[in-house]
């Protein structure tokens, strides 16, 4: 049976306590997909600083039975991370599984409807 990953791809602190609202993201993610009938295969992975790296995020998806993984920066904008290193680092990981599709989307700043939540959020605070 087919399985699509998630990933979660963040820069990474020192400070463990940086990692939680990603945890939170992934948890309620796992659970839309389980409300679907979905498998539950979303992960974290981090560019610097924190464990798992993306080549070894990939690898426990595909050990999970993924055969198609999506990776999903949630880097406010497309900063030289984005722009540059992730595709070298999504690159080396396609080349490391060249079985299992690989694609990455814009980081979540980018996206006109995660601005509107946040300021929705900002508007909140007034």
């Amino acid at each position: 049976m087919a399985m699509h990953g998630l990933i979660l791809f963040g820069h990474g602190a020192r400070d463990a306590r940086w990692r939680e609202p990603f945890e939170r993201l992934a948890n309620k993610l796992r659970a839309a997909r389980a409300a679907t009938g979905e498998a539950q295969a979303v992960t974290l992975a981090f560019l610097e600083l924190m464990d798992p790296n993306l080549p070894a995020a990939v690898a426990q998806l595909v050990t999970q039975g993924c055969d198609a993984i999506t990776v999903v920066p949630v880097f406010f904008g497309q900063g030289g991370h984005v722009r540059e290193d992730l595709p070298t680092i999504v690159d080396q990981c396609r080349a490391a599984n060249p079985g299992i599709e690989i694609r990455c989307a814009v980081a979540v700043g980018e996206d006109d409807s995660v601005l509107d939540a946040l300021a929705q959020y900002c508007l909140r605070q007034i």
